[in-house]
């Protein structure tokens, strides 16, 4: 899976991929980084969508997401977290 990366400017279009939703701490819900959000489906949709908080709200894919683009979720977290100086020791 590989994100389509834009030109400066230019929006990304959102991968569903739900790296989002498990790398990032999101401290509204009580969620520490690398660790997966409860309201996060098996099929990687939110069970909250409608109702998620601000922070959920706001987030939108960016360069991030093509730089840690791999095939399972589990590569996706751990590329965010060795890009960030989060990895588990």
């Amino acid at each position: 899976m590989r994100a389509q990366l834009r030109g400066a400017g230019e929006a990304m279009e959102c991968l569903r991929c739900g790296t989002c939703c498990v790398a990032p701490d999101i401290s509204t819900l009580g969620k520490r980084a690398g660790e997966r959000c409860r309201h996060l489906s098996d099929t990687l949709n939110c069970n909250i969508y409608q109702e998620r908080p601000a922070v959920c709200r706001g987030y939108r894919p960016d360069e991030i997401c093509g730089r840690i683009a791999a095939a399972s979720l589990d590569e996706r977290v751990a590329g965010y977290l060795r890009l960030f100086g989060m990895e588990d020791d």
